[in-house]
């Protein structure tokens, strides 16, 4: 026989119960899990505030796995979120930098040189270069994902830096 009355998280008494019974160790996993840095209290708070917003959705059996794992989604975006902060300070912008408007008009033109002057290697020369040159595989592993000889992808890579220097004045 179903139930008259749905319980769900919206009832106040059951929402400080909740709070009291979990908050303690939802912190202390947080904490052990990503350290004290990111502010695990806070994320705790927001864990309990999405709970209070779903309370219609969440019944009370369910809250402690809900609880949990938005919490612990809330401070795997928040270690993302640093990542990108950390990548931003190490790699900043090229616009903010001192560079003069020239140097940046050269740098354009000569990259755009060097594309035409891919586009103008065969395709196994440019194969070979670029994952050298770009992925900075060495000569045995081309050879080895390419399935031909160190020697043929030496041929390869010196033909196509002949060419280059044929089609790029600066090289």
């Amino acid at each position: 026989m179903p139930k008259a009355i749905h319980e769900n998280s919206c009832q106040e008494h059951l929402y400080s119960a909740l709070f009291r019974k979990h908050s303690k160790n939802l912190h202390d996993f947080l904490y052990y899990k990503f350290g004290s840095h990111l502010n695990p209290k806070d994320k705790v708070q927001d864990a309990f505030i999405k709970l209070w917003d779903n309370c219609k959705k969440v019944p009370p059996e369910k809250a402690k796995s809900f609880l949990f794992t938005t919490a612990n989604n809330l401070m795997l975006n928040a270690v993302a979120h640093q990542k990108v902060v950390l990548k931003h300070h190490k790699n900043p912008r090229k616009n903010s930098t001192n560079e003069s408007p020239e140097f940046i008009l050269e740098e354009k033109q000569y990259s755009e040189k060097l594309q035409k002057a891919l586009e103008n290697l065969t395709e196994a020369q440019r194969v070979a270069f670029l994952m050298n040159r770009a992925e900075g595989k060495r000569f045995k592993e081309i050879a080895e994902l390419l399935d031909i000889s160190v020697k043929a992808v030496e041929k390869r890579i010196y033909g196509a830096l002949k060419k280059l220097r044929e089609n790029i004045d600066e090289l």
